[in-house]
């Protein structure tokens, strides 16, 4: 279960906040991201790049969910330590993204202007663009890798599932499961299908 999940909302915050102001001195950039399982993600898919983010200078941070976006802005933009930003975040996060970013100093017209400044907005969220670059069958594979297919049968059972297309049913599902599997599914991508968002994201830095 993630820390999100387990109600620990507040110490994840506080934890990389306190890495963000350690570390982000030093660093080349900073990438900002919602939540564990993005942050898995793109040091994952950097990993299976070649890259090392760390001596690339490369800092993560999970900042806890996208209402956060402000405080970690004002730590790092033009008015605080002022080192190079970018970002990853859900479709129905990026206005807050972009009003964020417009208070910190960025004129920002719409979320594709964030493109221009090194912040990219997943379509629907990162597990949507994983199972769709990866296809239902491959990520059921990853399931049963994990011992976990049988529990997502029964999920599909319920009445709610019912009647949906097996990529809704496993994005639900994924819902419980994300930090595990974000860093999985990625481990299974094809290199030439990385979903646009994360692609663009790891050029930028």
């Amino acid at each position: 279960m993630s820390p999100e999940r387990m109600g620990g909302v507040g110490a994840v915050l506080s934890d990389e906040y306190a890495r963000a102001r350690q570390l982000a001195p030093d660093a080349a950039s900073v990438v900002l991201v919602e939540g564990a399982s993005d942050q898995a993600a793109i040091s994952t898919l950097a990993h299976r790049l070649g890259r090392d983010l760390d001596a690339d200078g490369v800092v993560v941070v999970a900042i806890a969910g996208a209402t956060n976006i402000g405080r970690f802005l004002d730590l790092l933009g033009p008015s605080g330590l002022d080192v190079p930003l970018a970002g990853l975040c859900d479709q129905g996060e990026a206005d807050a993204f972009r009003i964020a970013l417009a208070g910190a100093g960025l004129p920002l017209s719409d979320r594709h202007d964030m493109e221009g400044h090194g912040f990219f907005t997943c379509q629907n969220d990162l597990e949507d663009e994983l199972i769709r670059a990866l296809g239902a069958d491959a990520v059921l594979r990853v399931m049963e890798g994990q011992r976990q297919l049988r529990s997502f049968r029964r999920f599909q059972n319920q009445p709610a599932q019912r009647g949906k297309t097996i990529e809704a049913q496993i994005w639900r599902w994924l819902g419980n499961h994300k930090i595990r599997y974000a860093p999985l599914m990625v481990e299974a991508l094809d290199l030439a299908r990385v979903p646009p968002p994360l692609d663009r994201l790891l050029a930028w830095v």
